[in-house]
């Protein structure tokens, strides 16, 4: 029976894997932002499918005369520990797809799902639910698995170095694309240091950076472990979890809208078919072993870096982003205290301040003309 299932299931995980059409051209002469589809082949480096082919996917927006012509720069959003870029930076509610405001502000914008996210290759493990931890095995009994039972592979399915590893061949691709030497980067949460270390790593391709609540470790050790870390190889969230995780973050009134809430997390299942299945549907993403991000690989970046924290963040506590921002070696770099947000302020009311923000520090390396320093942004409409 369980064979069955994984049969099944992988079959389904492979067709969504599979390499789309090339992009359709864009109307050169349009201002109108137009989406393209992306896949980019990349041998794996993810301990759970070592040397194997896998594609990432790519969404990117922008206008025809953006790419024809030229435009403002080019931006990689890379996402969290969660969810999927296309479904975390444009989100096709109102004004809320921060890849849509900035490809209106004439950047030409990409994102990019990680292995095991969305439209990606995600490794087979994800497809077997006795891989998760006991607790949330407990969430498919009787359904999917009949008792909690042991995994068929232990430890994290990804590596921060098998991101990096994604996030080169992804650069790569679009530096070659569009012909630039250098892209901006925005990132969310783990996003931090997975864009963070590659600039770290790389400072030659990335021109600046935009973190929004990134993942800091001041401690964090500079190498992989010795040995491969125990643990699950892969997480789900259900719809509950995921608005019961926002809920504990508000801070104010009307702080976030219920109906962006809402097709977030339609998005998000739409992101997995395969997860959509299980149980009343869940996101499911991989679990990865991060080092390397710390104090001393922080302390000698040079990379232009703006930091949001926003200030009812539960998730990543403002104080790790202020670390970050007193370690940062950079000359050029900015933090900013986002009053009525989450973890999740791309998608609550002051989702505007972050876009300009994001804007303006991509356009010229400033926000509210000061290329360093601290401001609190937000507060003025608690």
């Amino acid at each position: 029976m369980r064979l069955l299932l994984l049969i099944v299931v992988a079959a389904a995980a492979a067709g969504c894997a599979s390499s789309g059409a090339a992009p359709a051209p864009a109307e050169p002469e349009s201002d109108r932002v137009q989406t393209f589809d992306h896949y980019v082949r990349v041998r794996s480096t993810a301990p759970s499918m070592e040397g194997q082919a896998a594609q990432i996917y790519v969404r990117e927006r922008a206008s025809g005369r953006t790419i024809v012509r030229g435009g403002a720069g080019v931006v990689l959003f890379v996402h969290g520990a969660g969810t999927p870029a296309e479904v975390a930076f444009d989100v096709p509610v109102g004004d809320y797809s921060w890849m849509g405001h900035l490809a209106a502000a004439g950047f030409d914008v990409f994102a990019a799902d990680m292995t095991g996210y969305g439209r990606s290759t995600r490794p087979t493990v994800m497809n077997d639910p006795c891989n998760l931890a006991a607790n949330q095995q407990r969430a498919f009994v009787p359904e999917l698995i009949p008792a909690p039972c042991q995994p068929s592979y232990p430890g994290p399915a990804t590596t921060i170095a098998s991101d990096w590893n994604d996030i080169d061949a992804v650069v790569g691709y679009i530096r070659g694309l569009r012909r630039v030497e250098r892209v901006s980067m925005v990132a969310w949460s783990l996003g931090g240091p997975r864009a963070g270390g590659y600039a770290a790593q790389h400072p030659e391709r990335v021109q600046r950076l935009v973190l929004l609540a990134p993942a800091y470790t001041r401690a964090a050790a500079d190498g992989p472990p010795q040995t491969r870390p125990a643990g699950a190889a892969f997480n789900t969230q259900s719809r509950d979890e995921f608005v019961g995780n926002w809920d504990r973050q508000v801070g104010c009134e009307g702080q976030y809208d219920a109906s962006v809430r809402d097709a977030v997390w339609s998005q998000m299942l739409l992101s997995d078919p395969v997860g959509a299945t299980w149980g009343a549907g869940v996101r499911r993403a991989p679990q990865t072993a991060t080092w390397g991000w710390n104090r001393t690989a922080v302390g000698r970046m040079q990379t232009p870096t703006l930091m949001v924290a926003g200030a009812h963040d539960r998730q990543v506590a403002p104080e790790r982003v202020r670390e970050l921002y007193d370690d940062l070696g950079a000359r050029e770099k900015m933090f900013v205290d986002l009053g009525c947000s989450s973890h999740n302020a791309m998608w609550e009311r002051n989702h505007r301040i972050l876009f300009r923000a994001s804007e303006e520090w991509l356009k010229q390396g400033t926000v509210n003309g000061s290329a360093q320093g601290r401001l609190r942004l937000g507060y003025d409409a608690n």
